[in-house]
């Protein structure tokens, strides 16, 4: 049992669970030399792992490779490339992402199958594997324990990102401390179906392959697959989970108390993340956090959140502080679920306070100046009550910029 709350610590990285090192370079993917582009996570003992893709037809080379060497259910390391997606490159592709596992494998001293790759980037270049292969001694050499090692590698991981996305959470089992820790990417191409983005985690607990895969796919349809920036679902996108028992707790086997406080830790950690992405979203000022509530299933709910964080008009009027709920309905009703328009309630919350603006589907007489306020803070929440059952969803997004443009228009530049 758990003996003190589960809660987030942004002191936490990867390498933070027992017997982790982590480290980022520059090897030259990037133009410039301040912006590492390589990252590597090292388990010291082979750990049970677990994958979670992208359903996007168009999958990256990494992606194929890494749920090749997954199969067995087992890693020891994970190599990561920014600045270049390795999709839509065809043979070649394939080949530089076995190339990247072969040369990490043989600076470890591991095995091949034991080395996962992800990359992100840009789509339809070839990769330069010469600058990855002249980097891998570096990457090995600098790995370390402690927290600048891991921070360099999160760095190394990140595109349009603005800031680093890592933290971890500590829960207590069987008497042991175990730690639960992550980095992930994400701020433009940005739409569940599994997840649009990155994220690596670490955890030094015991258990099952198949108890941590089924956890990994819980946690991340309730937190990674409820986010959305821009309605793109990407090529190159995972979740991927390493579990090395180093914390000598008796291995889970089995659905108890145990994996259940492991389960709600993880989801803890992934939607915190998951609300990160979101709110660092490609020129975005302002995290959506939707909530449809009293829906006859949590899959209903789900289905209109995503869709209300979904619509650029919604996302557009919060960035103009506009609290046009006719948006929100609208948005709800093209999302084929069914539901009485007649019975919606919408409201605003915010830090500044909250405000009532659809009452069973018609107007309020709202106070106009008071909406605006609420509006224009950094973290708006949209909770719509459909009064027709008992579950709810939740679902993040972010506002719609003029920058988000400006990134976009010359992204390859």
């Amino acid at each position: 049992m758990c003996v003190f709350m589960i809660k987030i610590d942004e002191n936490l990285t990867v390498v933070s669970p027992a017997g982790f090192k982590a480290s980022g370079i520059h090897c030259g993917l990037k133009k410039s030399l301040l912006k590492k582009d390589l990252a590597l996570i090292y388990s010291e003992t082979l750990a049970n792992s677990a994958g979670v893709y992208t359903k996007n037809k168009v999958k990256g080379a990494p992606l194929t490779v890494t749920k090749k060497h997954l199969t067995n259910k087992k890693s020891q390391a994970i190599i990561i490339n920014s600045g270049n997606a390795n999709t839509c490159t065809g043979d070649d592709g394939l080949a530089k992402a076995n190339k990247m596992t072969s040369l990490c494998a043989k600076a470890l001293n591991i095995k091949n199958d034991d080395v996962l790759v992800a990359s992100t980037g840009v789509i339809g270049v070839p990769l330069n594997i010469d600058a990855i292969k002249d980097g891998i001694p570096s990457l090995v050499t600098n790995l370390s324990c402690n927290n600048s090692s891991a921070k360099d590698a999160c760095s190394a991981i990140m595109t349009t990102d603005t800031v680093m996305k890592q933290a971890g959470v500590e829960i207590e089992i069987q008497g042991k401390k175990i730690t639960i820790a992550a980095m992930a990417k994400g701020s433009g191409m940005i739409h569940p179906n599994m997840a649009t983005m990155l994220s690596f985690i670490t955890t030094d607990l015991s258990i099952s392959p198949i108890l941590l895969k089924e956890a990994l796919k819980t946690s991340v349809n309730l937190s990674y697959n409820r986010i959305s920036v821009d309605g793109d679902s990407s090529t190159n996108d995972m979740v991927l989970i390493m579990a090395n028992s180093l914390a000598n707790n008796e291995t889970i086997l089995e659905k108890n108390d145990d994996f259940n406080l492991f389960l709600e830790a993880l989801t803890l950690l992934n939607i915190y993340l998951a609300k990160k992405i979101a709110k660092d979203g490609e020129g975005a000022t302002k995290l959506i956090e939707c909530t449809v509530k009293n829906a006859p299933s949590i899959e209903n709910a789900e289905v209109l959140a995503k869709s209300v964080i979904n619509s650029n008009l919604v996302k557009a009027a919060i960035f103009g502080s506009d609290a046009n709920w006719g948006r929100i309905l609208c948005a709800l009703g093209y999302a084929d679920i069914e539901f009485d328009p007649e019975k919606v309630d919408v409201r605003f919350e915010s830090s500044a306070g909250e405000i009532v603006v659809c009452k069973n589907g018609l107007p309020t007489n709202f106070d106009e100046s008071k909406a605006k306020k609420i509006l224009l803070q950094d973290e708006i929440k949209i909770l719509i009550d459909l009064k027709l059952g008992s579950c709810k969803a939740t679902s993040w997004g972010c506002d719609l910029t003029y920058d988000y443009v400006k990134i976009n228009g010359d992204y390859r530049s």
